[in-house]
């Protein structure tokens, strides 16, 4: 099993025909991923890559059937297609472009929350379940060789450590279930809390494994999060396994009022790596060699 996507997820692409859509499409069709639609105002009637584009993302889904979709616009056109996107009943909204203004992105994150949307980004490089599908560029052509299948969860802030993670585990014989690169802008879709629960409630998946960056509160709450569902599940039957957890932190040796581009608020290092800490969940220091 894996999370959010599968051999069974239909994909549209809104923005298939610039260079970077018709790109990644490519890679993601070699890949065997279901990419069923596309979608570029104005292009309706043409395909790229054998894949159909259509004017709208309701009347790509009314044609496929499709059930996730991966945006390729401009920063300032990305409330827009995720909102159309939600209009048309997309269940998984993959949005990878960067620097997304904030009140369109509190738009859009807002929005999508509200009809129960799964938003991963923004700056995301995409998603992959190993073996059954993937969502962006995550991966290139080099896919199924830096992502094995496997019964390890992983979430990143950072897209290029979400394949330097995954191909560590593959190097030392281990796989992934699901790799999510969740987004390095300020304002994301959905957090490592909501992840870390996915991957608690996935029977094929036995750890996890997080990737934060500095100045956020996600890694605090994935720990809480999964310390609860850990406890609840002790209580609830003691055959149930817990599930392990590691976070890998990167900037722990940055001076305390430096942010970087991922940002939104400043934190205190030692504050948030003693509430990861009191979750129970061990913690990977990569400035310590």
């Amino acid at each position: 099993m894996s999370i959010l996507i599968d051999e069974s997820t239909r994909i549209v692409v809104q923005g298939i025909t610039g260079s970077q859509g018709r790109f990644d499409t490519r890679h993601c069709v070699a890949y065997g991923a279901n990419v069923v639609a596309g979608v570029t105002p104005g292009r309706g009637g043409q395909d790229v890559e054998g894949v159909p584009v259509h004017n709208t993302v309701k009347a790509a889904v009314e044609a496929s059937g499709a059930t996730a979709s991966v945006i390729y616009v401009p920063a300032s056109g990305v409330r827009d297609a995720v909102l159309e996107a939600v209009d048309a009943g997309i269940g998984i909204i993959v949005a990878l472009t960067e620097n997304v203004p904030r009140h369109d992105a509190a738009i859009a994150v807002a929005a999508a929350r509200a009809a129960g949307v799964w938003l991963i980004g923004f700056n995301t490089n995409g998603a992959i379940s190993p073996g059954k599908s993937k969502l962006g560029g995550i991966g290139g052509d080099r896919a199924g060789e830096l992502y094995a299948p496997g019964r390890i969860g992983v979430c990143s802030r950072s897209g290029g450590m979400s394949a330097e993670l995954s191909a560590a585990l593959a190097a030392g014989g281990y796989g992934v279930s699901t790799c999510i690169s969740m987004g390095g802008d300020p304002i994301v879709g959905n957090d490592m809390s909501e992840y870390a629960r996915q991957f608690e409630a996935d029977p094929d998946t036995d750890a996890m494994l997080f990737y934060g960056e500095p100045g956020s509160g996600l890694e605090q709450g994935a720990a809480a999060t999964s310390a609860a569902a850990a406890s609840a599940k002790v209580a609830a039957s003691v055959a149930a396994p817990i599930r392990a957890g590691l976070f890998v932190r990167s900037g722990i040796a940055a001076p305390p009022r430096n942010r970087c581009q991922c940002t939104a608020l400043p934190a205190p290092t030692t504050v948030r790596l003693r509430e990861i800490s009191t979750a129970g969940w061990p913690l990977t220091n990569l400035e310590s060699g």
